[in-house]
This record gives structure tokens, sequence and C-alpha cells, in this order.
């Protein structure tokens, strides 16, 4: 297995890592979750053959938070009714604002900025053949250009983030001299069983602004 060590830095006017456990309400987490952190590399560059792990996290602005309510609408299009409509070739999936919005309240992060490493790792097991070498310069030249699948967001999509291939890690701002537990953090989906996915969880730790993101750390929730 190949693999090779990449670093972003992300910043963004606006986050919300959402807490499932907060359900309606939009409760972000402090800091960006490794399955956040994943969702930007994504979507910079993605292939079958490849997979992202993030490492580590570096926070580079102090936690801000900014209450705010928002209207939004409170039901989604009917999946069934999407599949009828493409079998009968018509359906109504259409929602009306007016009818159905909803007043619900977010806590979000506010000037986030971040620096992100990840490894990509070539699969083993891949249908492409081609050498490692040529997904790692693809990400790179991908990254140097800044070129992107999809706009690459903090949390939400809503809230979009700059971003940057970091080269030298000697020349950049140190992270935030701050040391905190985060708690029980979501670090990402298991779809060893794609049929049943389950969330992992670690316990977060920020330690002079950087959170590892070790693999050995995560627990599987039952």
């Amino acid at each position: 297995m190949e693999q090779y060590r990449f670093v972003l830095e992300v910043r963004g006017d606006w986050a919300c890592f959402t807490r499932p456990e907060m359900k309606v309400e939009r409760v972000s987490y402090d800091v960006i979750t490794p399955s956040a952190a994943r969702a930007v590399f994504e979507a910079v560059f993605y292939k079958p053959a490849i997979r992202w792990e993030v490492r580590r996290i570096e926070v580079l602005t102090p936690v801000r938070w900014m209450n705010l309510r928002r209207n939004e609408v409170a039901s989604v299009v009917s999946t069934r009714n999407v599949q009828q409509a493409m079998k009968q070739g018509t359906g109504e999936l259409a929602l009306y604002v007016d009818e159905d919005r909803q007043q619900r309240a977010a806590l979000l992060l506010r000037d986030v900025a971040y620096r992100l490493h990840a490894d990509l790792v070539v699969r083993p097991d891949r249908a492409d053949l081609e050498p490692p070498g040529k997904f790692f310069a693809m990400f790179e030249r991908r990254a140097r250009k800044g070129q992107c699948v999809n706009q690459p967001y903090l949390g939400c999509r809503e809230f979009a983030a700059r971003w940057r291939l970091v080269d030298d890690l000697h020349t950049e701002p140190p992270s935030i001299d701050e040391t905190r537990d985060l708690g029980w953090m979501l670090h990402d989906m298991d779809f060893s069983d794609p049929a049943d996915p389950q969330p992992r969880f670690f316990r977060a730790r920020m330690t002079g602004g950087i959170v590892e993101c070790d693999k050995r750390e995560v627990e599987m929730s039952r």
C-alpha cells in the first residue's frame, strides 16, 4: 500500500460541523471533524483507486462562536415519489417553501482556519493499475492550480472554504497556543457493511492547537 502526506490550509468566514446528538438544532463541534477534513481533500481530488486518511488537524485561529436563526424547509422530497416519477415520467416533486418553512437555531463557528494533514493512500486492490506516483502528481497539480471537483466547504455546503496547498511547514504560522479536551467527536463513517454504515467516534484532545486523529484511538459505536 502506497501513501503520501499532503497538507492543505483551509479558511472560512463561517463553519458548522454538526454534533449528531443535537438532532434538529445545529450545534457545531469546537473544531473541524476528521470526516469534514476528508471531504475537503476529496473535493479537490478523488478516484475509486484511492482513499484519504486524515492524520492531524492544526487550529490556526481562536475558537469563536455565533448564534444564528435561519428559515429552513422542514421536509425533503420523498424517495418513493422520485422513484415513481422516474418510472412514470411525471410526478409531484416540488416543495413549497411558504407552506413548509421552519425557523431553527444554529450555533456556528466564525473566522475559522485550519491546517489539515492527510495521507493519500493508493488502494492495493484498485482496478486502475497506474503507478501510485501518478495519483500523487494528479492531486498536487490540481491543488496548485486551485482546481476542484466541487467547492470545498466547512461542514455545510453554504459555508464555502478558501484553501491552498502547503509546501513548507517551516514557513507557516504556528497553531494557536491552546490545550483542551474536546470530548467525543465524530471521526468518520465505517462502510465495511454498505447496507449498515456505522459512525466512529474518538476522544479528541487539542494540545497546543493540534488535534491528532490517530486511528488507534477510534472506537466503534454500537
